[in-house]
């Protein structure tokens, strides 16, 4: 795993808590582009799901993370040196837009959470902004699932799931529409909702 000497650290401590504690089992990771931009589009039901994902996923992530945090003292450098950028979840954040494409331009991975809050039913339906990035940057999304994660506390198991990536294709000759975009998200989330069902999620 390479990356900032930092996060390679957090990322073992955190392999460790998850495979001893929350006996995490990571399925499909056959699925996943270990070279060039990548969005994971994850669901969002605990504080752990980032984490679980990090872990998970054989390669470094970076998450949009809201700016609120970036305030908080030692939490804000830590987040920071994890990777996690800041977004302004209160506007159209274009700064945040063009740090994300930067990031999948040059081959990095990037991770979301469509439903932009956490929600246990995973009924939300997703914000357009993954399929907006696919557009911008032509990066491949990565539809994935982090089951039990809201139970860790309880030192329940906790699942990861990755589907197969999916690259966006909207209409030619011009920008996505809004249409373009709303449909992929849809798209999207079905994905998503479908790797939940084969984990049993409830």
């Amino acid at each position: 795993m390479n990356g900032p000497p930092f996060y390679v650290f957090g990322r073992g401590v955190c392999a460790v808590i998850a495979r001893v504690f929350w006996r995490l089992e990571v399925h499909g990771r056959e699925h996943v582009p270990l070279r060039g931009g990548l969005i994971v589009a994850c669901n969002h039901r605990s504080y752990v799901d980032p984490v679980a994902l990090g872990v998970a996923l054989p390669r470094p992530i970076s998450y949009m993370a809201k700016v609120e945090l970036f305030r908080i003292p030692v939490l804000g450098p830590v987040i920071g040196a994890l990777n996690a950028y800041p977004v302004d979840r209160g506007k159209s954040d274009v700064a945040a837009i063009k740090t994300s494409v930067r990031h999948l331009r040059d081959g990095e991975a990037i991770g979301i959470f469509p439903e932009g809050t956490r929600t246990l039913t995973g009924e939300a339906r997703g914000h357009t902004g993954v399929a907006l990035l696919a557009s911008l940057s032509g990066a491949p999304v990565l539809p994935a699932f982090v089951n039990g994660g809201e139970r860790a506390k309880q030192l329940g198991k906790v699942q990861v799931a990755f589907g197969e990536p999916l690259h966006y294709k909207g209409a030619s000759g011009g920008k996505a529409s809004r249409q373009d975009l709303a449909n992929w998200t849809d798209e999207i989330m079905g994905r998503i909702r479908a790797l939940g069902e084969r984990l049993g999620a409830n």
